[in-house]
């Protein structure tokens, strides 16, 4: 866990405080963010949580799902994100393959998030199956938030991205894995891509929090991809995710305008250059007389 100083007035946030929020039914939030000036910003704007998310393989690396991004991925990211970040509780997601294998793999990579990447906490997916590993993980002192509904890394075992939970067995099974979670020791739990009602009952019978994502407005807490919040990703936006703001067409627009400048001779103006003193600029050109035509020096 990161001892820097923490923004003006925030204190760190922790898993004990997030449990705090559910407690007094205050809201928690909660955004991924993959880089430093990313995480500073949502830090500044007094984020609660903040996701490196396996995301980053869609957002960012440009994959087509999370199911490439390695540990190696993630842990670069985090770095960068806890360099950032100083009071937000900070959460690295377990990509595919780095728990599924056994618990002995799941306890180790599951501690190189803390001791290497200076996360707080890590996230996985998956529900009673995954009951054995979250808790040896646990038990080595690592705090695990939960993943249920649509969990990205069974994607082809979905068919695709699809809402889970829509028929009273896929529900049962998601409120009973739930309450495993729980059990196991999560701090939290991520419920994507379900039915609201689900969601909100969900919610009502675990002590822990829930954080939706496509899950209603019922859950203790929201959380979504940020580029998708921002407007950064035009290759694909869920339906349960909001553009607050449309970053690319700004960017673009910008890149736009740079393009036009730069050609035209705008860019860089006078103000964005240097200049030597008359005196320094005579003496070079003395100094170099010799070797400098008349005409070089005529347009110099």
């Amino acid at each position: 866990m990161s001892t820097s100083t923490f923004p003006a007035g925030r204190k760190k946030i922790t898993t004990s405080t997030v449990r705090d929020k559910k407690i007094r039914g205050e809201i928690i939030t909660m955004l991924t963010a993959y880089d430093y000036p990313t995480a500073a910003i949502m830090d500044r704007a007094g984020i609660d949580m903040i996701l490196v998310g396996d995301s980053v393989g869609m957002v960012v690396l440009g994959y087509d799902t999370t199911l490439s991004v390695t540990m190696e991925d993630m842990l670069h990211h985090c770095k960068a994100v806890a360099r950032g970040a100083k009071s937000a509780l900070l959460i690295g997601d377990m990509p595919f393959m780095s728990y599924q294998t056994s618990v002995d793999d799941a306890v180790r990579n599951a501690g190189r998030f803390l001791q290497e990447a200076g996360m707080d906490a890590i996230k996985l997916e998956g529900g009673r199956d995954r009951k054995p590993a979250i808790e040896a993980i646990i038990s080595a002192g690592i705090p695990v938030q939960g993943h249920l509904g649509l969990t990205p890394q069974s994607v082809h075992q979905f068919g695709g991205f699809r809402a889970q939970g829509k028929t009273v067995s896929a529900a049962k099974r998601i409120l009973e894995d739930a309450m495993i979670l729980q059990e196991a020791g999560c701090f939290s739990i991520v419920l994507e891509a379900i039915p609201w009602q689900l969601a909100k009952l969900i919610s009502a019978q675990l002590e822990i929090p829930t954080i939706g994502i496509g899950a209603g407005v019922e859950c203790d807490g929201q959380v979504l991809v940020s580029h998708d919040m921002l407007g950064l990703c035009d290759r694909f936006t869920p339906k349960f995710a909001k553009k607050f703001t449309h970053l690319q067409n700004e960017i673009e627009t910008a890149v736009t305008n740079y393009k036009s400048d730069v050609e035209n001779k705008i860019f860089p103006a006078s103000s964005n250059s240097f200049k030597m003193t008359d005196e320094e600029w005579n003496s070079l050109l003395a100094a170099i007389a010799p070797k400098v035509t008349a005409h070089s020096v005529t347009r110099l």
